[in-house]
């Protein structure tokens, strides 16, 4: 949201079905996962050690004729091994029944409301990290998410891609990869700068279809 972009890559299509509305929360806040925590998460099924990642390579370069069960027995078994923060808790655990309860609205400005609503220290803190992203962009990733639970990986793929033609349209975009990556300054001039200003025309534009030898292709 910073860079004003959206979570692309399939991102519509796994977030919205991580449970609790944790896809959505990590969607429009950036909150970055680490290690184990992925695996928590549901995004990752497994978490292997960085140094057993060749030795987990060839375990299934060995198996003859392998089946799924084959393969998911080898990655469990290095998965179960992996030492690295197995006790420890999800980083989120003690926020997930607040990111289930604020950020199940319908609209960023509902999840807003929600979060000035429950007014804790952790709340204001997310509503302050959001209130300085792109409203475009998160009005955007907010439908695609909401979309993106309804669809099928290939249909989901196909929205991503028309979204990523609007944002090479729009200007937050540029103007997002200006304040982070070329002057890093961090001050993006969002366009427009508040979620009021972005109206259902400008976020459907985003989702609209593109011409027939512009789509892609899968």
């Amino acid at each position: 949201m910073n860079a004003g972009l959206f979570p692309d890559v399939g991102g519509g299509y796994f977030l919205p079905r991580l449970g609790n509305q944790l896809g959505t929360y990590l969607a429009l806040t950036g909150f970055r996962l680490k290690s184990r925590d992925v695996q928590k998460a549901g995004v990752a099924t497994h978490f292997v050690e960085s140094s057993k990642i060749e030795k987990l390579y060839k375990s299934l370069l060995s198996l003859s004729c392998p089946g799924p069960q084959d393969v998911s027995q080898v990655l469990n078994r290095y998965h179960e091994q992996n030492p690295i923060d197995k006790d420890k808790d999800f980083i989120l655990q003690t926020h997930i029944d607040k990111i289930k309860n604020t950020f199940s609205g319908a609209t960023v400005e509902e999840i807003f409301q929600n979060l000035e609503r429950d007014g804790s220290e952790w709340a204001l803190k997310q509503l302050d990290t959001m209130k300085k992203m792109s409203p475009t962009s998160m009005k955007v990733t907010l439908h695609q998410l909401r979309e993106g639970a309804k669809l099928n990986l290939k249909d989901t793929l196909i929205m991503e891609y028309r979204i990523s033609q609007g944002c090479v349209r729009g200007k937050d975009f540029r103007e997002g990869v200006r304040a982070v990556l070329v002057d890093r300054d961090n001050t993006p001039s969002w366009d427009p700068p508040t979620l009021e200003g972005v109206t259902k025309e400008v976020l459907m534009s985003y989702f609209a279809p593109l011409p027939v030898d512009r789509e892609l292709k899968l």
